[in-house]
Parts: structure tokens; C-alpha cells; sequence
């Protein structure tokens, strides 16, 4: 029957099946088996099998076959084979572990379970990296390009090149414009007034110049004829500007001239000082103030603070400072310094500068009111301003003089925290701190930092050092220091002496007895 079979479709053995060997022979047994009862089913299939095989026309895959593919490149994809060389691997040997299991060969005890086959073939699922070293590194900004660099909108027009180009503007402005308010040519005008013989009138050299001055411009002029020490001049060139109508009138002519002369006490007295308040400007009032100041009349300044406060006029803060730090230097006018304090004290917008603020705090220093250095100290931290070197120095001797050492040191530290350069005075004050401390590490640590900035040691510190080596027992570095006194040309008081005799007797005393032992 297999026979007949085959000889009837040759082909349906390949296309039924597609099985070789004693395989196939056993399923064609079995199909006859089946299709022996009736013969002509059977006969009746393979008239339908052979016909429908005539009328079907292969696909065009099958009769035009492609061409082989080339073999890979070996020395491609070299990550791709080694991670299938690994799967390969692990898949043989659980292949083994299974057959293992099943044979019940159980010699080496070693089994992989799922979640543990799962972590390892995880680890080759992961990000393939393209080259070697880190993958997770910066990548550098892009250039600036120029055209992204240009701001945006319009060009500037010519009518703001000045504010642009300040340069470019002087060379284009005119010779008004780059003199009125030129402090070189200012100062030369001062200078060729002064060079001007006694008989002549400063209008010889103003009136060459009056179409390039403006108001406000011969400010500059006569506060130099005042440093010049010229007032009959800068009087002169006043009297020349009020006959000037571009020139005058000007608060700010009118303020040099007025302060020049009651520093050089010129001003004719007696002076109206309450119609001279009620009158004039602010800055006038306060420019006659800084004058009899500055000329040591500290009297009129204070009658001048007295009327302008009679006539509701407030005035600077630094007015009352500068006449606290004058009549500060005057033991006998201490009195007058406190109620001064006072009035300052109860102003409600307290404004002063960080020189002006330092001078009242010196001055509370030599009073011993040290409460008010504390506020004002307080008062300028809160203010938002950083101290200088000066403040931080005059809190530390105010501290020292209240004998606050342990206040005082945490000063130093907030100095040193700020990184605050210290100079001559500063070195002074903190060496005479450790001194009282009696902190001789520090002490000469600073004191070696001084020579190393430089800076020559005043005849204050060494005697300093010296009380505080004597202290110790030094004898040697005592000796030391004097030599250094010799050297820069200071010469011993009597107290520096009596201590070296003293330390010198205590230490042969002390020889002595270790001689007689």
C-alpha cells in the first residue's frame, strides 16, 4: 500500500508530512490502516490531492531564490557574541542542571533558581557603552556666537553716544563742556591767580575765560585759593562771579567762600547769625559751620548750632561730630562735649560716617562713657556697614579700658574671621590686650607678625613685651629686646631699667642659693 501510495503523488510523502526515515514509514502505516476499508476514499483523496496540486503555482520567494547571505564579519559585534557565547553557556548548563535533576545525579549540590537566573540575565540587558570610560560626563557648553552676543532692538542713536562712549564724547563735545567742570583746568585758573602780581585784579585772568564757566564751576577755584591760603583772592573772584549773570546767584560759590573765610577768620564781627540763619541755604549754614570748626572758633560753632536749632533748622550729623572730636582734645570742655553727646543722641535719623562715628567713639573712650561706644558700635553694625580696621580698633581699646578682656579677645577673632588687615595701631592695642591677659604665646605671635608685615615696633610695644617676658622670667629675651630698643634708637625709661635690675638681681639671688646648696 505504500507503494501504491507513493507511486500515485510522489511528492505527497514531502508535502503531507515532511518527515525522513522509519518515522515516516510508520505514519504511512498508520494512514492505510486507517483508509483500508474503503478503497475508494482513498482512491477518490488522491485524485483531489493531485489534482489541486496541478493548479498550484509556487510563490515567487520559491522560484527565485535569494542569494546567500555573506558571512559576518568576526570582528564585528564582538560585545553581541560574547553576551551570546554567555547565554549560550548558562542556558547549556541549566539544560545540565536539569537533566542532572532528573537522572537524580545530585553530586555537586549546585542548583539555579528562577529569580537567580533572572539577575544574571538581567546584567546583559543593560545600556551597551559605546566607548570606553564614563559615560555620565558633562558635555562641554557651545561657543558664544557673535551675532547671538549683540543685545537686541535698534542701534544706539547719536544723541546717547555720551552716555555710551564717555571717550568718544569728549573728543566730539565742545570745549565748554569738556572745561567748566574740568578739575586740571579749575586748579590752573587757581594757580594762574596766584601767580598774578599784588596790584593786579583776578579779572585779568577770569574774564579770558568767562565764556567757558558755568555755575558752580569757581567752587573748585576758590576752595584751592583757600588751600593756597589766598582768602583776599578767592573774596575777589566771588565779588568777580556776582557780576556775572551766567554765574551767580550759586549756593555752591557762596558756600567756599563763606567757609574759606571763617577758617581764615576773616569774616567781618560782629556777624549776624540769626539773620544769616533764617536766610541762607543749608549747605551755606553748614559750610559756615565746617569754617569756624576747622579755624578753631569752636565758640561761634556752637552759638551757630544753638541759633540754627532756635530757628527749627536741622543740620548735619557730622556738624556735631566734628565738634566733639575739637572740643574733645580740651579736657576743660568736657561738659560742653556731653551735652553735645546728647543732642546727638536724641536726633531721630542719625546719620554719620564710618570717620565720623569713629572720632565720637575715641572721644566717649577719653570720657569713659563706654556704653556709648557699645550703642554707637551697635548702631553702625545694624546699619548694614562692615567696620573698618579703625572701629574694630577703637571697640578693642575701649573694651581694654573697661577691662573687658574676654569681650576684647572676641573681637580679635572676628578680625581674624573677616580677614582684616592689621596695621601699627591695631598690632599696639592687641599686643597690650595679651599683655593684660597675660597670654604670652600670643603676645609674641603678634608680635612676630608685626616685624613680618613690616611694620618697625613703637617704643610702647617693646616696653610691652618686655613686662610681659619679665613676667615669665625671660631674662635673655628681656636682654634681646633692649638691644633691639638700642638699635632703633629709643632709650630706657626708669621704669623699663628698675625692672631689668630687678630681674637681674632675682636671678643672681637665685644662683647663689643653688651655689650654697
Amino acid at each position: 500500500m505504500d507503494s501504491v501510495l507513493c507511486n500515485l503523488h510522489p511528492t505527497f510523502e514531502r508535502q503531507s508530512y515532511g518527515f525522513s526515515g522509519q518515522s515516516v514509514g510508520s505514519q504511512f502505516t498508520s494512514f492505510t490502516s486507517v483508509r483500508l476499508s474503503n478503497s475508494r476514499k482513498i482512491v477518490a483523496t488522491v485524485t483531489l490531492m493531485k489534482a489541486g496540486n496541478s493548479h498550484h503555482k509556487l510563490t515567487k520567494n520559491l522560484r527565485y531564490p535569494r542569494r546567500a547571505k555573506l558571512p559576518p564579519d568576526p570582528r564585528s559585534n564582538l560585545f553581541f557574541q560574547k553576551n551570546n557565547t554567555i547565554e549560550k553557556d548558562l542556558h547549556r548548563n541549566e539544560l545540565q542542571n536539569i537533566d542532572d535533576e532528573d537522572g537524580g545525579d545530585d553530586d555537586d549540590g549546585l542548583e539555579w533558581s528562577a529569580d537567580e537566573i533572572d539577575a544574571i540575565s538581567s546584567l546583559f540587558q543593560g545600556r551597551i557603552p559605546q566607548k570606553p570610560g564614563e559615560l555620565n560626563r558633562e558635555r562641554p557648553l557651545p561657543l558664544p556666537l557673535p551675532y547671538k552676543l549683540r543685545p537686541l532692538g535698534l542701534p544706539t542713536p547719536k544723541r546717547h553716544v555720551r552716555m555710551v562712549t564717555p571717550m568718544l564724547s569728549s573728543s566730539r563735545a565742545s570745549v565748554c563742556r569738556r572745561v567748566y567742570k574740568n578739575p586740571e583746568f579749575l586748579v590752573h585758573l587757581a594757580k594762574e591767580i596766584r601767580s598774578l602780581p599784588s596790584d593786579k585784579n583776578v579779572s585779568e585772568v577770569l574774564s579770558k575765560w568767562v565764556r567757558f564757566l558755568r555755575k558752580g564751576s569757581l567752587s573748585l577755584t576758590i576752595r584751592e585759593l583757600g588751600h593756597m591760603g589766598l582768602p583776599d583772592r578767592a573774596l575777589q573772584t566771588f565779588c568777580w562771579a556776582q557780576q556775572q549773570p551766567q554765574l551767580f546767584p550759586d549756593d555752591r560759590i557762596l558756600a567756599s567762600t563763606v567757609e574759606i573765610l571763617a577758617r581764615t577768620r576773616e569774616l567781618k564781627m560782629p556777624f549776624d547769625l540769626q539773620k544769616f540763619t533764617s536766610t541762607a541755604s543749608r549747605p551755606v549754614i553748614e559750610a559756615l559751620a565746617r569754617g569756624f570748626i576747622r579755624g578753631g572758633s569752636l565758640y561761634l560753632a556752637r552759638k551757630l548750632l544753638l541759633v540754627a536749632k532756635d530757628n527749627n533748622r536741622t543740620l548735619d550729623a557730622s556738624i556735631h561730630a566734628k565738634l566733639i572730636l575739637e572740643l574733645g582734645k580740651n579736657p576743660d570742655k568736657y561738659k560742653l562735649v556731653l551735652t553735645l553727646l546728647d543732642e546727638l543722641g536724641g536726633r531721630d535719623g542719625l546719620e554719620l560716617s564710618q570717620q565720623d562715628c569713629t572720632s565720637v567713639m575715641k572721644v566717649c573712650i577719653k570720657l569713659e562713657k563706654y556704653d556709648v561706644v557699645e550703642s554707637l558700635y551697635s548702631w553702625f553694625k545694624e546699619s548694614g556697614r562692615e567696620p573698618s580696621i579703625v572701629m574694630h580698633t577703637t571697640m578693642i581699646h575701649s573694651r581694654y579700658k573697661e577691662q573687658k578682656y574676654r569681650e576684647a579677645f572676641a573681637l580679635i577673632w572676628e578680625m581674624e574671621e573677616s580677614n582684616c588687615l592689621f596695621d601699627l595701631p591695631a598690632y599696639h592695642v592687641v599686643i597690650k590686650l595679651f599683655v593684660a591677659l597675660k597670654d604670652l604665646p600670643r603676645a609674641g605671635r603678634y608680635f612676630s607678625r608685626l616685624k613680618e608685615a613690616g611694620f618697625a615696633a613703637t617704643y610702647d610695644i617693646y616696653r610691652d613685651m618686655i613686662k610681659i617676658y619679665a613676667v615669665s622670667g625671660r631674662l635673655a629675651k628681656c636682654k634681646e629686646l633692649c638691644k633691639e630698643i638700642e638699635k632703633a634708637g629709643f632709650k630706657l625709661d626708669k621704669q623699663v631699667e628698675s625692672l631689668m635690675l630687678q630681674m637681674i638681681k632675682d636671678v643672681g639671688s637665685v644662683k647663689s642659693c643653688t651655689t650654697f646648696k
